[in-house]
């Protein structure tokens, strides 16, 4: 489980594809505190370490992962958001987060606020996939509060802070991002589909 507080981010200096599985190998200040079989958020994807190489470690991303995230548009010095597991004796500074991407956005937005910047996506809504004003998502594995939800849309504000230290700051308009939607949302909505069936 993550939290959607990112630690740092990591750069892609190697992408390896075996078959339908992408090896991907990131840099990052922290690689030396990793082990093989650990839990990694790469913009919001879970992702198991396979293999720590001195600042360098390797992950591998199946077609399934491939196929829901963004991951396959990653190129050589891609900056990936990065979180390790939350601990139990942690605080919950974020919302709940699986590190389970749900589908992919679109940014159709970026404005300069003079302080922050507003961020519009646009993404196919369902009806387990939703937002609401003032609700939690996740974007590349960032927790984030819904300024403003529209049907298949949503912005979200973002703070000088998250701004600086995300690769929030490396987007463009057109650019697509991994979406992961609050998960007390999402049983209830698959609740109510079963009690309206009963």
């Amino acid at each position: 489980m993550f939290t959607g507080i990112i630690e740092g981010t990591g750069t892609v200096e190697k992408i390896s594809r075996s078959e339908t599985n992408i090896d991907f190998f990131l840099r990052c200040a922290f690689a030396h505190e990793l082990k093989v079989d650990q839990s990694l958020a790469h913009n919001g994807c879970c992702l198991t370490v396979v293999e720590i190489l001195d600042d360098q470690y390797k992950v591998t991303a199946i077609n399934e992962t491939l196929e829901k995230t963004n991951l396959g548009k990653w190129e050589l010095g891609t900056e990936v958001n990065l979180e390790r597991c939350v601990k139990i004796d942690g605080r919950l500074d974020g919302h709940i987060v699986q590190g389970h991407v749900d589908t992919t956005g679109t940014v159709t937005e970026i404005r300069n606020l003079d302080g922050s910047h507003m961020i519009t996506i646009e993404y196919n809504e369902t009806e387990e996939y939703m937002t609401v004003a003032q609700g939690s998502i996740t974007v590349n594995g960032i927790s984030l509060t819904v300024a403003e939800s529209g049907s298949g849309r949503f912005q979200v504000a973002i703070i000088p802070y998250t701004w600086t230290f995300t690769n929030l700051n490396k987007l463009k308009t057109g650019d697509m991002v991994n979406l992961e939607f609050d998960i007390i949302g999402k049983y209830l909505t698959q609740l109510m589909k079963k009690n309206a069936t009963q």
